[in-house]
């Protein structure tokens, strides 16, 4: 096989030397499509399907209120923190105090760390993240600042290149994503972290891209604070909880200010004054989704017998073989890569600029290929390794070409935006 050619052999070679193909059979997946959509939302993991009827038709059907106890209902958001803590390099000692709790959503949870960094960087009010960062983060950012005013609380959005050159004295903590949601670039979380740390800034990394599907290591990179969704590589289901981890040097001095009962260090006490818990629950507010926390509790058993970085190299090797299948086709060459192609540069996605990116992502779509789009101009490919094949992958390029070079995007009925893009 040449670097400029593949051939239809040589993917079923890959497929066939593949040690997570297997991984493959855990998931419910629609006949004749392919799935690239993963880094947006995870499909439904079997066990996870099973967990759902359990969950509603045993525990709250037959057991009702008593499964808060019989069924660990209570223990949800400790319990499916600790799956996660390990996936994203949080140590699970069991000496050592829990960094890793799942609840509510990912914006919820940046309100309260960005509430909980300004406390403890008391003496600076400035919130630097960057200009393109998930707008959610930006959002919420913004929000606390309208709350506190820009006295207390003051948001400092520049671009990429700017970021490090920006970290200075007077930033109180430092907002990024580790994975850019358009282009697909990687963050050097530890070298960042350092460098805001050379300057008193506390750091909050957004994972929402990254986590379960690339090696991350929180405690050894010595991170303060982070969040992730539960939808995405979790396949926890669409709108699963979201976690946060907070290092265990910081519990001491936390204050979150979202302060609900489950957050309360004795809740069914029910005492009429709120006394925070010492550790990771404080950030705990209303009652769990039990729901949706127990389908991402099954969910997460598919990581069992694999290793993030198993994974990390199906991951890659997937988008390989999609940048050289891409290249071989002349007529692909409208679509132009904005995704690093260094292979530490980038996450687990490809985006492509293009004029129709739209149209042609709802005639992918149309032709049983999953892929999504990010405004303006963003054809964007997602490649979750536990479910996908390399074939789905030479499929998925040889419709995306015969899409382009056939026009069939110009379809009219390809042309209609819908609510969600």
């Amino acid at each position: 096989m040449t670097k400029q050619e593949i051939f239809f052999d040589d993917i079923e070679r890959m497929d066939a030397q593949d040690p997570l193909a297997n991984k493959q059979k855990e998931f419910y997946l629609p006949d004749n499509k392919v799935y690239l959509d993963g880094n947006s939302l995870g499909p439904l993991p079997l066990v996870a399907k099973q967990r759902a009827k359990e969950v509603v038709e045993q525990q709250w059907g037959d057991d009702l209120i008593t499964s808060w106890n019989r069924h660990q209902w209570i223990e949800l958001p400790t319990s499916v923190g600790r799956k996660i803590a390990p996936l994203i390099g949080a140590n699970v000692k069991p000496d050592c105090a829990n960094q890793v709790i799942c609840c509510d959503s990912v914006s919820v949870n940046i309100f309260k760390l960005l509430a909980t960094a300004l406390s403890i960087n008391s003496n600076r009010h400035k919130i630097l993240s960057q200009s393109d960062n998930f707008p959610t983060d930006l959002y919420m950012a913004q929000g606390l600042s309208q709350l506190l005013g820009n006295q207390r609380c003051e948001l400092v959005a520049v671009d990429e290149a700017s970021i490090e050159s920006s970290i200075d004295d007077s930033i109180a903590v430092l907002l990024l994503t580790q994975i850019n949601f358009r282009t697909g670039k990687v963050h050097d979380i530890k070298r960042i972290t350092e460098l805001a740390h050379q300057h008193g800034v506390l750091v909050i990394w957004d994972l929402a891209h990254s986590a379960g599907v690339i090696p991350i290591e929180l405690d050894n990179w010595n991170v303060d604070f982070a969040v992730g969704c539960g939808y995405k590589y979790f396949n926890g289901g669409p709108g699963a909880p979201a976690f946060i981890y907070a290092a265990e040097r910081h519990h001491a001095n936390m204050q979150q200010p979202l302060s609900g009962w489950m957050g309360h260090q004795s809740p069914f006490e029910f005492n009429a004054n709120y006394q925070s818990d010492a550790g990771i629950k404080q950030f705990l507010c209303g009652t769990p989704a039990v729901v949706s926390m127990s389908l991402l509790d099954a969910a997460l058993d598919v990581f069992n017998d694999v290793t993030i970085n198993q994974i990390r190299e199906k991951s890659l090797a997937l988008s390989d073989l999609f940048i050289r299948l891409v290249k071989q086709h002349a007529c692909l060459k409208s679509l132009q890569l904005i995704t690093p192609l260094e292979r530490n540069n980038r996450g687990s996605q490809l985006a492509f600029t293009h004029d129709q990116a739209y149209a042609i992502c709802q005639a992918l779509i149309a032709e049983g290929i999953i892929a999504d789009f990010r405004a303006p101009n963003i054809l964007r490919v997602g490649f979750s390794p536990l479910f996908l094949s390399f074939k789905d992958i030479y499929r998925s390029v040889e419709t995306l070409n015969r899409i382009v070079s056939e026009k069939i995007y110009e379809n009219e009925m390809f042309q209609v935006r819908q609510a969600v893009t």
